[in-house]
């Protein structure tokens, strides 16, 4: 149980992405209480204000035709944790230190670069040309992470160079919001 346990506080708190998300978060919540006024100003005597209720579209309505991106998004985003967690149980039975080592990080790479690349998946819909920077990303997040883990839970380096292409696809799909 304590195995589960251990998985669960990493998934949760332990894994670089949570915690650059936790301490993101946190600063996003100081700054922001920094600049809320401590006081709201009084309304204008005697000016009604009228005022309609902002208007909240679904996820799926804003992403339109792009929808599948979202969903590709989820289904990268649990491809994530889930390798996370198989990643976590399976480096454990490395007995070489310096092989568990190396594949650990080589491993972290991998599941830091999913994890980040799955959540910028969702805002696919919201660029200029959703199709081409979507699939460079998803292209180059399958070559990079998954060559990555390959190399990590095998120890075998034959696939390596694919790694690199996939990092140039990554590179392309983030060069190609600038266009």
């Amino acid at each position: 149980m304590s195995s589960l346990g251990d998985s669960v506080g990493y998934l949760i708190f332990g894994n670089p992405i949570s915690q650059a998300l936790l301490s993101t978060a946190a600063s996003v919540i100081e700054t922001t209480e920094a600049l809320l006024p401590r006081k709201l100003p009084a309304p204008n005597a005697g000016v009604p204000v009228l005022s309609s209720p902002p208007v909240r579209l679904p996820l799926w309505e804003l992403a339109g035709s792009q929808y599948n991106f979202i969903r590709l998004a989820g289904l990268c985003g649990a491809t994530a944790v889930i390798m996370g967690a198989y990643g976590k149980h399976n480096l454990a039975k490395i007995s070489n230190m310096e092989e568990k080592s190396e594949a650990k990080t080589v491993f972290e790479t991998a599941n830091r670069f999913h994890f980040l690349h799955s959540f910028a998946l969702l805002a696919m819909p919201l660029v200029r040309r959703p199709l081409l920077t979507g699939s460079m990303m998803v292209v180059g997040t399958m070559l990079f992470s998954g060559v990555l883990y390959y190399r990590a839970l095998t120890g075998d380096r034959t696939y390596v160079p694919l790694a690199t292409c996939g990092g140039f696809c990554l590179i392309t799909a983030w060069l190609t919001l600038i266009f």
